[in-house]
């Protein structure tokens, strides 16, 4: 499994001071443009689930949503979206959390998912863990149990991690 997750790390592109000044962004677009590396990126996140009875598959827009449509349907499993404020149509749940430099906030469909069900919430990267904590929070306001966190990239030295305590976490990538 190592050699195929060093296939997916290189061909990851650092892109400098973006969106800012200062920041060293994990451009993940290479990996996408691989029919062979997505399928692998897929492939491996399903692997490290293989073992973990899960009822629906969650994602973050929007880059989560790329893994995790495909891994839905790799799995045979629904997909949930997580979105930002405004963009589901039905009745939501709103989860509010804290950035670096003020708040964000994210929705889920009140109907989501269903009591009981365990879901994998899957995306593209594990920063400072504010975004996947408030993923969780809503699945949990739906009634579901968080049974796995996925993630394609840690970026380690943030510890996002951290705020993730309780959660079971699989990181394919970290840097």
């Amino acid at each position: 499994m190592e050699n195929k997750v060093e296939r997916i790390k290189n061909a990851i592109r650092d892109v400098p001071d973006f969106p800012k000044e200062g920041i060293l962004f994990k451009d993940i677009t290479p990996v996408l443009q691989n029919a062979e590396l997505f399928a692998l990126s897929i492939d491996l996140f399903a692997d490290v689930l293989k073992n973990t009875n899960i009822d629906v598959v969650a994602a973050v827009e929007s880059r989560g949503f790329i893994f995790g449509a495909a891994l839905a349907l790799k799995l045979n499993k629904g997909f949930v979206p997580i979105r930002k404020p405004g963009k589901l149509p039905y009745k939501t749940f709103k989860e509010t959390y804290e950035l670096e430099y003020g708040t964000d906030a994210l929705e889920i469909h009140q109907d989501a998912v269903k009591t009981g069900q365990k879901v994998v919430l899957i995306d593209d990267l594990l920063a400072t863990g504010g975004t996947a904590v408030a993923a969780a929070q809503l699945i949990e306001r739906c009634g579901g149990q968080v049974a796995s966190i996925c993630f394609l990239i840690e970026l380690t030295f943030l510890e996002g991690i951290k705020k993730l305590d309780g959660y079971p976490v699989q990181t394919l990538i970290k840097f």
